[in-house]
């Protein structure tokens, strides 16, 4: 699969008959001796710093980091955004959104800020995108009363203002301040929806055909039962992805595609997108438990996210390796023989060994590339760094996947 090109001192790793490849320096291969200080920063022997750890997990006022998203800015900085959970590992209760920022790729990072303040109640799953027209970073997150659990919000147990609300905020000057969430709810939020997520990770916008210079937010959703119905809401079979539209920057939003196929089958879940050479968008969607067999499915649109082709996902087979859990895609942009690049953990059955897999026939199928360790790892997001060079931020640990959430740059080539 691979071959290790020594005279350069990297290791080149291929797929069949690529039309491009990864290149990981060897200096971040896993017996490389990282030393992290309070800061969170880590240092490489080798001869170029490849890997960092931008959130510790006790560190800096939070319990647990999860749930990371990045995206590089038009000035070339990399924002780091996670979930800063005060109480505990848990998905309630107060949790902030967290943002470091990175000058240098990701090799070195400064201080937090917050910018989403829980204040006791939640706010999280952080969608990073640029507008390319202005430059301005557009944050989409959510919220719910930190009194209340997903187990009650899915049930329908709680108040509107308990319950998941969707927020938008914005920065002007390359993430180093953000304005205050303004909420949208009512715009992309139906009557019959309980739970609401943007991303988690990155969101899309779309640079070529008619609709270029759209903001695409992949998101998740679950459905109240039919009336009459015996089930409570916390069935599987009631999840459900749409994606979110902005046509002017992200001032205003509004839903697209939803998939509201409640079947049982595949329930699509927490999603990830992707623009194709062809403009198509390319969505990958976690399965929330759906009885086919697979983990993962995926989905095209060739109207900007408006709809899917044939109206709904399908497993992605040759990414059954993944357990049921959030990943990530991205094709760097530019060059039309770039690959489509997926990352996530590669154990079926546990969230360990991050990989990341490429596709050179847009997403028909995936080969896998590389797995960054054998370590316990979980939610990623992918990013391009510039021109030769993309960033994973994920979840990872020693003991489990949620210790701290690492950086690693890699090269394409």
């Amino acid at each position: 699969m691979g071959r290790c090109a020594e005279e350069s001192g990297h290791c080149l790793l291929t797929a069949a008959q690529p039309k491009s490849s990864i290149v990981i320096d060897a200096s971040s291969a896993p017996a490389t001796a990282l030393t992290t200080g309070r800061g969170g920063s880590a240092e490489a022997s080798g001869p170029e710093r490849v890997s960092s750890v931008p959130f510790v997990s006790g560190e800096g006022g939070y319990d647990t980091y999860r749930v990371p998203a990045a995206i590089t800015t038009q000035d070339g900085t990399v924002l780091a955004f996670a979930e800063g959970r005060v109480d505990g590992a848990g998905d309630s209760g107060e949790i902030d959104v967290v943002v470091r920022r990175s000058r240098d790729g990701g090799r070195t990072w400064g201080p937090m800020d917050v910018v989403a303040h829980g204040d006791g109640d939640t706010r999280g799953n952080p969608a990073p995108v640029i507008d390319p027209e202005s430059g301005r970073v557009v944050l989409l997150t959510c919220y719910n009363s930190g009194e209340v659990t997903e187990d009650e919000i899915v049930r329908g147990v709680v108040t509107p203002e308990q319950s998941r609300r969707v927020f938008v905020q914005y920065s002007d000057d390359d993430g180093r301040s953000f304005s205050d969430p303004r909420e949208i709810t009512e715009d992309v939020k139906a009557d019959d929806w309980r739970w609401y997520a943007t991303g988690p990770g990155h969101a899309l916008a779309l640079a070529e055909g008619p609709h270029a210079g759209r903001l695409v937010v992949p998101a998740n959703h679950s459905a109240a039962p039919p009336d009459g119905s015996a089930d409570t809401g916390k069935e599987p079979r009631y999840y459900g992805s749409h994606a979110l539209i902005s046509d002017d920057g992200g001032r205003s939003w509004r839903v697209g595609y939803v998939d509201a196929d409640y079947e049982g089958v595949i329930n699509s879940n927490e999603s990830s997108a992707a623009e194709l050479p062809d403009g198509r968008v390319y969505f990958s969607a976690r399965d929330q438990h759906g009885t086919s067999v697979g983990n993962r499915a995926d989905a095209f649109s060739t109207d900007g996210g408006e709809s899917l082709e044939g109206g709904t996902f399908a497993i992605q087979e040759s990414l059954n390796d993944v357990p049921v859990v959030q990943g990530s895609v991205l094709r760097p942009a530019g060059d039309d023989d770039a690959p489509l690049l997926f990352s996530g953990p590669s154990n079926p059955s546990s969230r360990e060994a991050l990989t990341v897999w490429r596709s050179d026939d847009d997403g028909t199928s995936f080969t896998r590339v590389i797995t960054l360790s054998a370590l316990p790892a979980a939610y990623s997001d992918l990013v391009e760094l510039d021109d030769d060079t993309v960033g994973v931020l994920y979840e990872t640990g020693d003991e489990g996947p949620y210790e701290r959430i690492e950086f690693r740059r890699l090269g394409v080539r």
